[in-house]
């Protein structure tokens, strides 16, 4: 299938890298206003994962300074769009229209209607829509989704998730909430993804914190209310630019034991309630390979993404607007009504 990427900030150049290796996928195009990106040049670019970019051959890919152009280019079959967010909908919908298959990169869009509005579109051209929620396909994750779904701890009865980065300095269009929701919205995106994924919809949300862009603190602590669990809080965001480092964590507290994992030393831990701690064998796998192959055996195939259903992304969008609404009126109860 050929694909072309849109967008060759950090996360376009790391999907680019990633299309170089996958079988069954050719990287057709890429699309950028940066000429140095679109001859393969990456060295300087980073993400909240450090590390910086290198140099990817492009010497067979069709190059375009505009994203319609790629879209519209009939060799191309699949789009895989990582522009700003506020981006995300026109060109997924010129996208469908096209008869392209569509994955974009979280969030999926601003706000939910959006999102209805592309799983419309996706719905009216029978073309399959996905958005990369890479999280769900992260190996500890989604490991211990499968041993939460197996029953095996019996049932879930608190959970802690927390996601912390620096303010994005590598990308200006980050720090201006029309574009990217802001820090909150775009980087919990993940954790209330992930909650929907494994607990289902809440029954109402309450959060409170701090927002202060200009010296890039955005910050969240979120409590989810379900009938049958005590307590699921989501907390992290922004702390100031440059220097804080990223890190991400859970510990969900079961009947017959808890889960814990902390991306510092990167091991999922299961201890029990016999007292003993009880390995976890995760997988060596990539979540971002994951994510692009899972999508493309859909595509390929023309079905349906039911591991991470574009329905449920409108959802989480839900979520984040009431988790920043209760913030703003300093922790109101707001039903979960999505």
């Amino acid at each position: 299938m050929k694909i072309a990427v849109l967008g060759l900030g950090f996360m376009g150049s790391t999907h680019a890298n990633i299309w170089l290796q996958i079988s069954g996928a050719e990287l057709a195009a890429v699309a950028s206003r940066d000429t140095r990106r679109l001859g393969g040049d990456f060295t300087g670019i980073q993400g909240n994962l450090g590390g910086e970019g290198g140099k990817l051959d492009f010497s067979a890919v069709a190059k375009y300074t505009r994203a319609e152009e790629a879209v519209l280019d009939p060799a191309i079959e699949a789009v895989d769009i990582c522009l700003p967010t506020h981006l995300h909908e026109p060109i997924a919908l010129l996208a469908l229209a096209a008869g392209k298959h569509v994955l974009v990169e979280k969030p999926m869009a601003l706000d939910a209607a959006a999102a209805e509005r592309m799983i419309a579109a996706a719905a009216r051209h029978e073309r399959v829509l996905m958005a990369a929620q890479v999280v769900r396909f992260m190996p500890p994750y989604r490991t211990a989704t499968d041993i939460l779904r197996s029953g095996r701890l019996g049932r879930p009865r608190a959970a802690m998730f927390r996601r912390r980065c620096a303010a994005p300095a590598w990308s200006a269009w980050l720090t201006d909430p029309a574009r990217s929701g802001g820090g909150v919205f775009d980087l919990l995106i993940h954790d209330i993804d992930f909650c929907l994924h494994v607990f289902g919809k809440p029954e109402a949300v309450t959060a409170s914190g701090y927002e202060d862009l200009g010296h890039g603190i955005d910050w969240i602590l979120a409590q989810f209310w379900y009938r049958e669990i005590g307590a699921v809080a989501i907390s992290g965001g922004w702390h100031h630019p440059a220097a804080y480092p990223f890190s991400m964590e859970f510990t969900v507290v079961s009947e017959h034991g808890t889960l814990e994992f902390n991306s510092a030393g990167g091991v999922l831990a299961e201890y029990g309630a016999d007292g003993l701690q009880h390995a976890v064998e995760v997988p060596a796998t990539d979540g971002y390979r994951g994510e692009l192959e899972y999508f493309l055996g859909c595509a390929t195939r023309g079905e349906k993404p039911l591991e991470c259903p574009p329905e449920e992304s409108a959802a989480a969008l839900r979520l984040a607007h009431l988790m920043l609404e209760s913030r703003k009126r300093n922790g109101e109860k707001m039903a979960c009504d999505i």
